[in-house]
């Protein structure tokens, strides 16, 4: 199986990491109607917030609100080519919040800031502990959440 180190970048690797880095992930997503109707309904969420239009319209938002399964999701996969390029297993997440609602259309940014780097049992990795932030188009948050990652130690990798 040739070379694969092209398909990771250089600097998301264990030793790369120092608590306080913070980071503003490039891209952005918009969450739409199918992103959210169809994620509710594979996962078997029936709390009606998020597909019955009818019910919320006399609600406090006045509209559907967005599965917080697919924001906390999103925000995580907009993190993860910072985060999680060279990860070898997802250890946790904590201290999930959903700051505010989010709604069809709006569209979802994330930050990151590394609390915690630690060795581990493997010489081939380490755990970095990071808190994502997920961000709506006026900058209002909408996610916070703590994410424990073990990840490639470039000094082990890189002579394979």
């Amino acid at each position: 199986m040739g070379d694969l180190s092209a398909l990771t970048a250089t600097d998301n690797y264990f030793e790369n990491f120092v608590p306080g880095d913070r980071f503003r992930h490039a891209r952005g997503k918009t969450v739409t109607e199918m992103d959210n109707v169809l994620i509710t309904n594979l996962v078997m969420n029936t709390a009606q917030g998020h597909f019955n239009e009818d019910l919320m319209a006399d609600r406090e938002f006045g509209r559907r609100i967005v599965f917080g399964g697919i924001t906390a999701s999103m925000v995580v996969g907009l993190a993860s080519q910072d985060t999680a390029e060279n990860a070898l297993a997802e250890l946790g997440m904590t201290a999930v919040r959903f700051r505010s609602p989010v709604f069809h259309g709006d569209t979802l940014y994330a930050t990151t800031e590394v609390v915690a780097v630690e060795d581990s049992d493997r010489p081939d990795a380490g755990v970095v502990t990071f808190d994502h932030t997920g961000h709506n188009q006026d900058g209002t948050v909408v996610f916070t959440g703590r994410r424990r990652v073990l990840l490639k130690r470039a000094s082990h990798w890189a002579s394979r």
